[in-house]
């Protein structure tokens, strides 16, 4: 008896549980910024944990992840942006989580500057910084 209700368990145990697909990480963080006062819109790459300037900010991923081919596109990176003051001082205006599929959603919204994710690469036509 109780080897039918293992027997059971173990076949209803599969269809309970969910898949988790497998994500990608990936070197480079793709952005796309505004300059509200020119109109300028830009795309630039980063790589992971390499700061980029983008007028007064000062944009830096810690992880860039995507969804294999096979699955629903999903791209989500880690991202702190610092603004640069007109002190010179370095102010933290956003930690977290952006999402290219939802580039409202997390975007960086500031009064110059917004910053949303494009993508996530493996690769850049910028070359990779220089580490010591």
């Amino acid at each position: 008896m109780a080897g039918a209700a293992l027997a059971a368990v173990l076949l209803i145990l599969p269809s309970t549980m969910t898949a988790h697909a497998e994500r990608l990480k990936n070197p480079v963080a793709e952005f796309t910024g505004i300059d509200k006062i020119t109109g300028r819109i830009i795309s630039f790459d980063a790589y992971m944990d390499e700061t980029v300037q983008f007028g007064a900010l000062q944009v830096t991923p810690r992880v860039c992840y995507t969804a294999v081919e096979t699955e629903e596109p999903k791209t989500d990176a880690f991202v702190e942006v610092d603004e640069i003051t007109l002190d010179r001082a370095i102010r933290r205006i956003f930690t977290g989580w952006m999402f290219a599929e939802s580039p409202g959603l997390n975007a960086v919204e500031h009064p110059v500057y917004d910053v949303w994710l494009k993508t996530c690469k493996q690769s850049s036509d910028v070359p990779p910084p220089e580490t010591n």
